[in-house]
């Protein structure tokens, strides 16, 4: 890896599914593996394109039980390119003689490209380079190029061009007992002589979804005189272009594709879209420049650089690309939430947790307005919400564990575990906890924005049924005086229920009582905030009574959060849980971060141990600094001593087996102020997460979009110590040393500002255009006011003089 490339230099079969997932391109709004397009799937080789919105639900039956699914579905695939020499089979890896190969990416504009030189069983040695992209710049378009050179032969050859809907759901191993057929064909077509089209639909959603190709084969900028034949059927429909090559001089094959949806606006049908845009399109070179602004545009917004650290640089780099090729402008013009993993595979079958609360942060200080599109997917669900808690006897809106097209709880009632390759049940969906992540969310945003507009029209709304939604599923304990919730599950996953028990659930999570009783404070802040007219009118709205107001008020004061050994309590009954040999079973497994597999597998029970998969009370450090806890718990009688985050991330640490990437992330955010050098360790492992597949094999099936965006999130908040509070934007650097050089831009309440670390200062300039005032910037104590073209230059406690790279 340097600067902005990422470099594979040889072809490795048992590596090749990671790669794909790690060059897909992208744009926000539709994605597409980085898949050779001369080979076809099977063992090695899984093409997927992925779009939002684009789900299917199947059935499956399972001892006689039907078993329902929603699958973010895999379109129909339209890489195929294929050469053909002198009649001879078409190239793959596995017919020829490689001779060399490069796999690259281009990580500044999500461009993979090859380099493939081989030779055929005739002796004949062939070069061949493809670039290709999703358009950054167009959002329904993708280029594929190749430049093809017969270094010691002429003759003729074909290249197949086919767009290929016979595409099913499989490449994550443990869902292929499900249905994985998503895709009925509807027609092939043609526009012309050069473009190829295809239109299917999902089985089950009615989604309709179309393709065009336009395919045209050069001597360098001279068309190629080419003969093409049509085969069609379907679900496939190709093309084969027949032109002659000459030794040493290079030809090139260009197809531009346009992909459409039935879910798009301002078209009459997808097909008739496809075909029209495909055939406007510029040629290749033209499309690529129009792409590479775009990207620049996004890079001047986005970029994070940090010299300091070269590797890490280019990992931040990596994560940027990838956050934008999901969540991008395209994307806040479309219905959609943020995939757990991103549009580059069917890990999660594409649905939309809580790992926002993750993504977030990093949008809304540079493109809030993607943030703001995609806080509406949760809006646009509220009613399923209402309904979902109304049917579990609860007040207010209950989001789902899992959401998908319509925002019905998409959680699995069954889980297979690979270990033991058995069907356990699967709970998860009492995580209530998402609905309070996206309450945080929403306040967040309007803190980062001051977006008045969207608080009054979507958000308020939002938050205060969540809000009653907490109230309603929390009970007073008439001898305690506490408010308590039964029945959920924290962010931890291992703990589903106590240990013999049949009961789901277990008795306040610390996390989410503590998250309850914040929102049960902020909530009334809400209203404060919005015109007394519009206030009013919600309050009528949702029958919002001031007895409800006061019960709210009266649980950000009494909400139950339980303690052992100095340390907060995971939840009621953690005390009494056993420790776990964690020595024995790291000399058996060495890999112990699913060790409720491993237990299950061995006839053991999770519930019974001390053990963690990921940050769950330790969240609440990631989330809140040291003042709004000691606020908070200060406001609900529990004593807040400095040390107890130290006390209490330090025996959760010992506990947890960072069973999601996400853990990581959390930890190291959570030590930036308490362990700096160990916070540092965790950043780099959550760098190397999904590059690296630290969790053997999870990447293949897609990106992880919240460990790539919580990486660039540490940065700019745990390490250069970002925070808002009230108006200001105060910074807080840790580990000055390795941030020495770093810069950033950033959008705070509409005014781009530049920050940048030099040595033992602290720079924020603003700039003048669109500046939207006053600001207020501070370090520590020292809080200025900051002026349109204005700078600030705060000294930096700890800094070391004179060291920025260039002074």
């Amino acid at each position: 890896m340097e600067g902005f490339t990422l470099t594979y230099d040889h072809f490795d079969p048992e590596a090749e599914q990671l790669r794909e997932a790690i060059t897909s391109t992208g744009n926000g709004y539709f994605c597409t593996r980085g898949t050779a397009e001369w080979e076809d799937f099977g063992e090695i080789h899984y093409p997927g394109t992925y779009t939002h919105g684009g789900y299917n639900r199947e059935t499956t039956i399972f001892d006689g039980h039907p078993v329902l699914n929603e699958d973010l579905v895999n379109l129909p695939n339209w890489l195929p390119l294929k050469l053909r020499v002198e009649g001879e089979p078409a190239v793959r890896f596995g017919n020829v003689e490689v001779l060399d190969y490069r796999h690259s990416y281009d990580v500044r504009l999500a461009l993979v490209e090859r380099y493939l030189r081989f030779r055929d069983e005739a002796g004949r040695v062939t070069s061949l380079r493809s670039r290709r992209f999703v358009s950054m710049a167009h959002s329904h378009q993708a280029a594929i190029e190749w430049t093809l050179t017969p270094e010691n032969w002429s003759g003729r050859v074909e290249v197949v061009t086919a767009l290929d809907g016979r595409m099913t759901n499989q490449i994550v191993a443990r869902y292929r007992e499900l249905e994985g057929r998503h895709l009925d064909p509807v027609s092939p077509r043609t526009f012309g002589p050069e473009v190829i089209a295809l239109k299917v639909k999902t089985r089950q959603s009615d989604i309709y979804i179309a393709q065009a190709a336009r395919t045209r084969a050069f001597h360098g900028d001279r068309p190629a005189e080419t003969e093409r034949r049509l085969h069609q059927m379907q679900d496939y429909i190709q093309q084969v272009l027949s032109f002659d090559v000459e030794e040493g001089r290079p030809s090139r094959v260009e197809k531009l594709v346009s992909v459409f949806t039935s879910h798009d606006n301002a078209i009459t049908e997808p097909l008739a879209a496809a075909g029209r845009h495909v055939l406007r399109y510029p040629d290749f070179a033209g499309a690529l420049d129009e792409h590479d602004s775009a990207w620049t545009e996004l890079w001047d917004s986005c970029d994070v650089r940090l010299p300091r650290e070269p590797r890490a640089q280019v990992l931040l780099r990596l994560h940027i690309s990838h956050v934008l090729q999901v969540c991008s402008r395209h994307t806040a013009r479309h219905d959609a939430g943020v995939p757990a993993r991103g549009l580059n595979g069917e890990a999660y079958r594409g649905h939309v947790f809580w790992d926002e609360m993750y993504v977030y942060p990093f949008l809304n200080l540079r493109l809030p307005e993607i943030t703001r599109s995609l806080l509406l997917y949760r809006h646009r669900r509220l009613t399923e919400a209402r309904a979902a808690a109304a049917e579990a006897g609860h007040r207010g809106a209950m989001f789902p564990w899992q959401s998908g097209s319509d925002g019905t709880e998409e959680t699995q009632r069954v889980h297979l575990n690979p270990l033991s390759g058995q069907w356990d049940p699967d709970l998860s969906h009492r995580q209530r906890h998402v609905n309070a992540a996206i309450f945080y969310n929403v306040w967040r945003y309007f803190q980062a924005t001051d977006d008045l507009e969207f608080l009054r029209d979507y958000g308020a709304e939002l938050m205060l049924e969540i809000a009653r939604f907490w109230a309603s599923i929390a009970h007073l304990d008439p001898e305690t005086g506490r408010y308590e919730i039964h029945g959920v599950m924290g962010p931890d996953e291992f703990h589903e229920r106590y240990p013999d028990s049949e009961e789901p659930g277990l008795r306040n999570n610390a996390y989410t009582n503590v998250m309850a009783a914040w929102i049960a404070h902020t909530a009334p802040k809400v209203l404060d905030l919005l015109p007394s007219s519009r206030a009013a009118m919600i309050r009528r709205h949702l029958q919002v009574t001031d007895e409800e107001l006061e019960t709210w008020r009266h649980m950000s004061r009494r909400m139950c959060v339980p303690f052992h050994d100095g340390v907060i309590s995971q939840f009621e009954g953690y005390a009494g849980l056993e420790e776990l040999d964690w020595a024995g079973y790291r000399d058996r497994y060495r890999n112990v971060q699913r060790m409720d597999r491993i237990l299950r597998a061995e006839g053991r029970d999770p519930n019974r141990y001390k053990m963690s998969k990921q940050a769950d009370a330790v969240m609440l450090f990631f989330l809140f600094d040291e003042e709004e806890l000691s606020e908070l718990f200060g406001r609900l009688g529990y004593d807040y001593d400095r040390d107890l985050a130290r006390r209490t991330i330090e025996y959760y640490d010992e506990r947890t087996t960072h069973g999601s990437t996400l853990s990581f992330v959390t930890y190291a955010g959570v030590l930036a102020g308490v362990d700096p050098e160990s916070s540092w360790e965790r950043y780099l492992v959550a760098l190397e997460s999904d590059v690296n597949d630290v969790q053997g094999g999870t990447t293949k099936e897609g990106i992880h979009m919240g460990v790539m965006s919580g990486t660039l999130d540490l940065l700019q908040r745990s390490y250069v110590g970002t925070s808002i509070t009230g108006d200001v934007l105060r910074v807080a650097p840790r580990l000055v040393d390795r941030l020495d050089g770093v810069t950033f831009c950033m959008r705070f309440r509409g005014t781009t500002l530049r920050l940048a670390v030099e040595g033992d200062k602290l720079i924020l300039s603003a700039q003048a255009e669109g500046f939207r005032g006053p600001l207020h910037v501070g370090v520590g104590d020292d809080v200025r006011e900051l002026t349109p073209g204005g700078t600030c230059v705060f000294a930096i406690p700890g800094g070391v003089p004179g060291t920025a790279s260039g002074r």
